[in-house]
């Protein structure tokens, strides 16, 4: 299992209101190349993500599904990409002061290849991958405060 943990400078709410995107999955996840369409209701329960990942000409196409979700402070996803399986993602938000927000990420393989990978080597194959995703999460939720005059 992979954690990573950021300090971002932005209120909850507004790395809540990237997270709500779903069109906006691609500017802050690491490897999610285009949104082919977003459910409606995204990102509610059993809602889905419809996206590419990859480098073109080697692009794969899947979807993520919202496993649970707590408004505005966790979202739990299933990544799937065909062949490899799929993995398990989990946003926990926590307001630490005014406009900081600690955002923790988990990722855990759940089946095919993803889940025959050690714990430790699938940590350390994710994790730099995982604090760069969390990096631009930050980046995008502190234009939005911005916007907003927080």
């Amino acid at each position: 299992m992979s954690e990573v943990r950021m300090t971002v400078s932005a209120a909850r709410e507004h790395v809540w209101e990237v997270l709500a995107d779903g069109w906006m999955y691609v500017c802050w996840v690491v490897g999610a190349s285009h949104i082919r369409d977003v459910d409606d209701k995204w990102p509610a329960e059993g809602t889905r993500l419809h996206h590419s990942v990859g480098i073109w000409p080697l692009v794969g196409d899947d979807i993520t599904v919202v496993r649970a979700v707590e408004p505005p402070a966790m979202l739990e996803l299933e990544a799937k990409l065909w062949p490899f399986g799929s993995a398990r993602i989990r946003l926990d938000l926590k307001a630490i002061g005014p406009g900081e927000t600690e955002v923790t990420m988990t990722e855990h393989g759940l089946s095919g290849v993803a889940r025959l990978v050690p714990g430790p080597i699938e940590s350390a194959l994710l994790s730099p991958r995982n604090r760069e995703s969390l990096s631009r999460l930050g980046d995008l939720a502190a234009g939005r405060a911005k916007r907003h005059g927080d």
